[in-house]
C-alpha cells in the first residue's frame, strides 16, 4: 500500500532569510550549558528571568524575589551552586603549593575544613576569592567566581602537584535558613549536627558519597552539598550584602579583567586585608603587599555605609559634603532584617578611612514618571550588617 506523502512548499529566498535569522536570534538567546538540575529549575521558573553564570542559565528569580529573600531568613531556600568554577588540587605537594599562590596559611587548613581565602598576582593585585576545602591531607577542593586554570597551571611548575577543572563534573546545592539543619537532618544526613561552621565531611546518601560543609553566602546557618554529576539569585545577592559578603567582578574587579590600571585592587582595598599573614612565608604579591602598606600606597577603601531613608543607592556616587566625589556604591538594599537601607562603597583613601563625617550619596529616583535627585546622608558602619547568632550555634537548633 502506498503511503502519501505531504509535499514541501517550495522556499522563497525571503523565507529562508528569515529562517537563517530565526536561528541566529535563537543560538545568542539560549545558553548553551544546564547544571544536572536544570530541569527541576526551569519547571519552577515561572518568571522565566535568566541570566549568565559563566554560561550557565541561572535564574535571578523564580516566582517572587520578596518572597525568596524571607525564604532565606525565615525558613530555607534552596540554590543551585553548580556553576561556580571548582579545581581539584591534589598531590604530595598540594598544600605547599596552595600555600605559595593563596593568602591565608594553609598549613593552618586542617582536613575536614574550609576557609575563605583570596590569591593575587605578581603585583600584589586581587585575581578572585573563594572557598579553599581540605578534603585530606593532600587533597583540596578551590572553588571561585572565575575562571584560573591556566594561571594555576603556570604557578604549578615545580611543585609533584595535580590540577584539574571539575565544574562540570561536581554539582552543588546550597541549602541556606534557619531550618537547612532540619532538613538535611530529616532527609537522612545522619550526624551532620555535628558540623561546626566551616566544617566539613562525607556522609553516604542513597548507594553515593554527598560532600556537606558548613558555609554559605547568606550569612545565615547553612550549608553546601557536592556530588559528583535541583529558587532565585536575586533573593540570595540580597542575603549576602546583609552578611558584608563580596562578588568579584561586581563590588571589584579582578586583575584577569581590569583593563585600565586604576581598575586594580589590592587585597587591603576591598577589606581581604584580613587573609594576609605578615608571619607567613613567600607567596604571591607578598612584597606589593607589604609595601603598600608600609609606603602608604593603597588608594581606596571598601565600607560599609546606612543611608538615610529607604531608596536602594546602587551605583550611586559617594560624595564629601555634597561637592566633591570620592567614591561609588556597588551593592545597596534595604534591609529588611536590619531595618536599615545599607550599602557597600568603595571609597577614596583618606574617605572611609581616617574622613568618615559628612558622606552623601547622589540618588536617582522615579518619581511620576520622572527622575528625581536626591542627596542622602551616608555613614561608614561595621560589616556585616546583621549578626545571626544560628549561623554558629553548634549544634544548630532545632527548627
Amino acid at each position: 500500500m502506498a503511503q502519501a506523502t505531504r509535499k514541501k512548499p517550495v522556499e522563497t529566498e525571503a523565507d529562508a532569510a528569515l529562517e537563517a535569522r530565526t536561528i541566529a536570534q535563537s543560538h545568542f538567546r539560549t545558553l548553551r550549558l544546564g547544571t544536572p538540575f536544570q530541569p527541576r529549575i526551569d519547571a519552577l521558573g515561572l518568571k522565566q528571568e535568566w541570566y549568565s553564570w559563566a554560561g550557565y542559565r541561572a535564574p535571578h528569580s523564580l516566582w517572587d524575589e520578596e518572597l525568596e529573600y524571607f525564604a532565606i531568613r525565615s525558613q530555607a531556600a534552596l540554590f543551585d551552586i553548580s556553576p561556580m568554577t571548582k579545581y581539584r588540587i591534589e598531590g604530595p605537594d598540594a598544600e605547599a603549593y596552595l600555600d605559595r599562590v593563596t593568602l591565608r596559611d594553609v598549613t593552618r587548613l586542617k582536613p575536614g575544613r574550609v576557609h575563605y581565602t583570596a590569591w593575587c598576582d605578581d603585583e600584589g593585585f586581587v585575581l578572585d576569592d573563594g572557598t579553599l576545602l581540605r578534603l585530606s591531607p593532600t587533597r583540596f577542593r578551590l572553588c571561585s567566581q572565575e575562571r584560573h586554570l591556566p594561571w594555576l597551571l603556570d604557578s604549578a611548575m615545580g611543585y609533584e602537584v595535580n590540577v584539574e577543572e571539575e565544574t562540570e563534573a561536581v554539582a552543588g546545592l546550597a541549602l541556606q535558613g534557619p531550618t537547612s539543619f532540619a532538613i538535611l537532618r530529616d532527609a537522612g544526613f545522619a550526624g551532620v549536627e555535628r558540623l561546626k561552621v566551616f566544617d566539613l565531611a562525607e556522609f553516604a546518601h542513597d548507594g553515593a558519597t554527598v560532600t556537606i560543609s558548613r558555609t554559605g553566602f547568606t550569612g545565615d546557618l547553612g550549608y553546601e552539598l557536592f556530588v559528583p554529576a535541583a529558587i532565585g539569585y536575586t533573593a540570595l545577592n540580597r542575603a549576602r550584602l546583609e552578611a558584608g559578603l563580596i562578588v568579584a567582578n561586581a563590588d571589584f574587579t579582578t586583575a584577569e579583567h581590569a583593563i585600565r590600571a586604576d581598575r586594580l585592587r589590592m587585597p587591603d582595598e576591598v577589606g581581604l586585608g584580613f587573609m594576609v599573614d605578615p608571619e607567613k612565608g613567600h607567596f604571591n604579591g607578598r612584597r606589593a603587599i607589604f609595601e603598600a602598606r608600609t609606603k602608604r600606597k593603597l588608594r581606596l577603601v571598601l565600607v560599609g555605609l546606612e543611608i538615610e531613608g529607604n531608596i536602594p543607592a546602587e551605583h550611586a556616587i559617594v560624595y564629601y559634603r555634597k561637592s566633591q566625589e570620592v567614591g561609588l556604591v556597588s551593592a545597596a538594599m534595604w534591609s529588611p532584617m536590619a531595618k536599615r537601607n545599607i550599602a557597600l562603597a568603595s571609597l577614596q583613601r583618606p574617605y572611609g578611612d581616617t574622613i568618615v563625617d559628612d558622606l552623601w550619596v547622589e540618588i536617582y529616583a522615579m518619581r511620576e514618571l520622572q527622575y528625581q535627585k536626591l542627596m542622602k546622608r551616608a555613614k561608614v558602619v561595621q560589616r556585616p550588617f546583621i549578626r545571626l547568632d544560628r549561623r554558629t550555634a553548634s549544634p544548630p537548633a532545632d527548627f
